[in-house]
């Protein structure tokens, strides 16, 4: 490819994967968190605009 970086050795890929590795999931924790906000979100908006108007049950 036009762009692409040249072939490196296996053992710097190895490094380059270590390094990658020990900065652990953060990209997944935050998809995380921000998925569940946005659910806890949208039950909360359910709860306020559409069963408390319609009030209690007798």
């Amino acid at each position: 490819m036009i762009n692409s970086d040249p072939p490196t050795s296996p053992a710097a890929a190895d490094q380059a994967v270590e390094e990658v590795v020990a900065r652990g999931p953060s990209g997944a924790i935050m998809l995380a968190v921000i998925a569940t906000a946005c659910v806890v979100a949208m039950w909360l908006a359910f709860y306020l605009f559409v069963f408390l108007p319609r009030g209690s049950l007798q």
